[in-house]
């Protein structure tokens, strides 16, 4: 029976663990040409090949000091292969810095019949060619999402386990092509569910993927996770304080997440930045034994500001990269538990406190 070789896995666990290093996360810039669309439309910037060069290329030079709390950038497939004004691939200014670059690989959700408009994720057709290629062009670690839903019918048992066992399918598939998979089982915030909610399906969820996960023989030091944290829904009247999402997050955790898997990094799931950033504080800095990294792979929570400092304007390059070090920043202390809002300087007009949330979230 073909398994992961001992200079496999230790390839793998030297990936997971430098992208999860303490004061390290992931920036996830992994958003399709759609979005990416839908993130510029609101700086009326035209969604064209050009303005996502530009606007990416200010993130990928940012000052080597991004390393030192970023571990690794998410590429959407267009960007692994574009090139800055001096004819530098993307991909190779990040490695310069040594951060390391990983891929989205899934191609989408598409609905399960039967269910309360449920999803699962499709891609697995033709992912083992698609991950030998990435790997050879430079990806060491790659990103698959899934969603699950809370309403009144859902999520149900059918949905639980088909998301579970497409992303034990795609982390094997990576593993075996020597790429570290993140595993991504997002119980989406949309609705009027509590916190409590929220902690019981996460719970649920994270037990059927770490099982599933075991039944492929997936390497679990060579993983990383990308989860939600747990909170009440968008629409709940009672919002839970940092300090109450923290309880749910690490108890939830603690009773399904196996203490060899090196690293979790949060999703931000439509929070505003400086929730973003107080909520992951207050997990690090919850008193319970954590023998996980609690960092992040944030998208919207790293990227709003410096959209609004881009502004799509040449001239703006130097002030979007500052608002992107200081966000980077902001989320690396929290990734110890040391962040304060104090730190912060919002000012008018600032992204930092604005909600992030988008119905029906896509990639």
């Amino acid at each position: 029976m073909p398994y992961l070789s001992n200079e496999d896995k230790a390839e793998l666990r030297q990936i997971a663990n430098q992208i999860v290093a303490p004061g390290h996360g992931i920036l996830a810039a992994d958003e399709s040409n759609g979005t990416m669309g839908k993130r510029l439309a609101p700086i009326k910037v035209e969604n064209n090949a050009d303005n996502r060069l530009n606007y990416r290329t200010i993130l990928m030079s940012t000052d080597k000091v991004m390393a030192d709390y970023i571990g690794g950038v998410i590429f959407f497939h267009e960007t692994l292969y574009q090139k800055d004004s001096n004819g530098t691939l993307l991909r190779d200014l990040l490695k310069a810095k040594g951060i390391k670059v990983g891929i989205k690989v899934d191609q989408g959700v598409t609905k399960l019949l039967g269910t309360d408009d449920e999803t699962t994720t499709q891609g697995l057709d033709g992912l083992s060619e698609r991950c030998a290629q990435y790997k050879a062009d430079g990806c060491d670690f790659a990103k698959w999402r899934c969603t699950i839903k809370i309403s009144d019918n859902a999520p149900s048992q059918l949905a639980i386990m088909e998301n579970a066992n497409v992303l034990a399918r795609y982390a094997s598939t990576c593993q075996m092509n020597r790429i570290v998979p993140i595993v991504e089982p997002e119980v989406l915030c949309d609705g009027t569910h509590t916190l409590e909610r929220c902690q019981e399906v996460t719970e649920k969820v994270l037990a059927a993927v770490y099982k599933a996960l075991n039944d492929h023989n997936v390497y679990i030091e060579g993983t990383l996770l990308k989860p939600n944290m747990v909170t009440a829904g968008q629409k709940c009247e009672v919002q839970a304080t940092p300090e109450q999402v923290a309880e749910a997050t690490v108890t939830a955790f603690r009773r399904t997440i196996p203490p060899c898997m090196p690293g979790v990094t949060f999703l931000s799931g439509g929070q505003s930045e400086l929730s973003a950033s107080a909520n992951l504080n207050a997990i690090n800095a919850h008193p319970a034994c954590k023998p996980w990294a609690l960092s992040f792979s944030f998208g919207r929570a790293l990227q709003a500001s410096v959209l609004r400092a881009w502004n799509g304007e040449a001239a703006n390059a130097a002030a979007a990269e500052k608002a992107f070090l200081h966000r980077a920043r902001m989320n690396s202390l929290a990734s110890v538990g040391k962040y304060q809002p104090s730190l912060e300087n919002i000012t008018d007009g600032s992204a930092a406190d604005k909600s992030l949330f988008v119905k029906n979230h896509q990639y």
